[in-house]
């Protein structure tokens, strides 16, 4: 344990570092965008000299080095800013919608990861054979659908041609938890199929490398039974991997979702960022770029720390 800690003190430090240049270059990319809260207030029709006074009571006239650095001392602080188009706190718009986000993302993950460490280890034990070729062409082509595509796809059948499920995503707490998966079906679906196919096909890398190694092959001739050698054997050492692997695949939850809540209208975090870009909202914008950073930097500093644990190599 006194080597652990330092190793994950470490990956502590590197993920906050990361999280810190994450933070000027979101800063950065969001003053390039053409046009402001101040234009997109007052529409095509406001004078410069009306642009410019708005300009100034928001703040948008200061140094971009100042308010970066105002921006990130207020965020360390918990206060993300004002909203220019909304004028309420970003926190408060952002505690509405972050709770649904993380429903979606939960809900297909719940659905995604035993299905796609199914597919992965029956993929692995079977190399080479029909079955194995079988669920590797279908995750190859899963992969290379786009969830766009795999949304509207859905919408067709599901909703238009079967009129099974709602086009719409809707997030209500007083709606039942059967309306509610009825209601959240088809982003899932279109999540979902993604992360299978990315997560199985990690995962069969992983266990397929280990089934490699020299001690399966000696405890297959010494008779140990094959499914003892995966449970046991194998599926312990893989773990890093795997986790890793899950971790890489649920990242993509919250970039995919962009997409899928857009076509369904999902009141979801995602959705709220593409407005804050449409309506120039810089401090919308960037707290909610920084939490879908600050969640994938989570992921992957939670694999680390499971690696580091399951593998006593990784703390050398």
């Amino acid at each position: 344990m006194a080597k652990i800690l330092p190793l994950i003190a470490r990956r502590i430090g590197s993920a906050l570092v990361t999280l810190l240049l994450v933070s000027l270059v979101i800063f950065t990319i969001a003053s390039l965008l053409p046009g402001d809260a101040a234009q997109e207030a007052l529409g095509q029709s406001a004078t410069e000299e009306q642009v410019a006074a708005l300009r100034a009571e928001m703040g948008l006239d200061r140094p971009g080095p100042v308010r970066y650095a105002n921006w990130l001392l207020d965020l360390v602080r918990g206060d993300p800013g004002q909203s220019l188009v909304a004028n309420m706190p970003v926190s408060e718009i952002i505690s509405e919608r972050l709770p649904n986000s993380l429903l979606l993302a939960g809900l297909t993950a719940i659905f995604s990861v035993p299905i796609a460490l199914f597919i992965g280890i029956a993929s692995a034990i079977d190399r080479g054979g029909r079955l194995d070729r079988g669920l590797s062409i279908t995750t190859l082509s899963m992969v290379a659908v786009p969830e766009f595509l795999v949304a509207t796809l859905g919408v067709l059948i599901f909703s238009v041609h079967l009129l099974w499920l709602p086009s719409i995503a809707m997030a209500s707490s007083e709606a039942t938890f059967g309306e509610m998966l009825r209601s959240l079906a088809l982003p899932i679906i279109s999540l979902a199929v993604i992360v299978i196919a990315q997560m199985a096909r990690m995962t069969r890398a992983a266990v397929a490398d280990q089934l490699d190694r020299p001690y399966v092959e000696m405890a297959r001739l010494k008779g140990v039974p094959y499914s003892r050698i995966v449970t046991v054997h194998v599926m312990p050492n893989a773990i890093g991997p795997v986790i890793n692997a899950m971790a890489l695949s649920l990242s993509y939850l919250m970039g995919g979702a962009i997409i899928v809540e857009t076509i369904f209208n999902y009141p979801g975090l995602a959705s709220l960022m593409v407005n804050a870009v449409t309506s120039r909202d810089m401090p919308l914008l960037q707290a909610c770029a920084m939490i879908f950073c600050a969640l994938y930097l989570v992921l992957m500093l939670v694999a680390d720390v499971v690696a580091i644990l399951a593998n006593p190599r990784l703390r050398a």
